[in-house]
């Protein structure tokens, strides 16, 4: 039984192993920013390197979002030497517009037209909307994957 035990333990342990660097793909990825211009999200990083930057995937017609974007806000007003970097899977740009200023998201906004499927979101295993991820100074992901924004090791990490 203690052989099934730690089996299953090391499993889940490992199934869930954190990656601490955006593959290559992923980095190659195209955004837009707010004024429609393009950019990687190796371009996007560089432009926070040294300072810890909290990633915000999320969508205007996601209700679990929607419901978190205050709790993000309140994180951002409590961490502000931290880059709040929010990267929308909308449909369309003009919902993803319309949704920063109706939520109120303040932070670095770009939209991903690669959607769910693209090499960024494969990448990193997305399922769920909202994702947070934590990037430390050092450009490494220290917190690959946070559903909630009270969640232990976010908080950690922010700190």
């Amino acid at each position: 039984m203690k052989t099934i035990f730690v089996f299953l333990f090391l499993s889940i342990t490992f199934a869930q192993a954190q990656q601490k660097t955006f593959t290559e793909a992923a980095l190659n990825d195209v955004f837009l920013s707010e004024n429609n211009k393009e950019i990687t999200l190796s371009e996007v990083l560089r432009q926070y390197k040294g300072k810890t930057v909290f990633i915000d995937i999320w969508a205007s017609w996601c209700k679990d979002c929607i419901a978190g974007m205050p709790k993000v806000q309140k994180l951002r007003e409590e961490n502000s030497e931290v880059v709040f970097l929010f990267l929308s899977l909308d449909k369309e740009m003009e919902s993803w517009k319309h949704g920063i200023e109706k939520y109120g998201v303040v932070g670095e906004n770009y939209f991903i037209p690669s959607g769910w499927k693209g090499a960024f979101c494969s990448s990193i295993d997305l399922d769920w909307i909202p994702r947070y991820m934590v990037v430390n100074p050092e450009g490494e992901i220290s917190l690959y994957k946070a559903i909630e924004t009270n969640d232990e090791n976010l908080l950690k990490e922010l700190k």
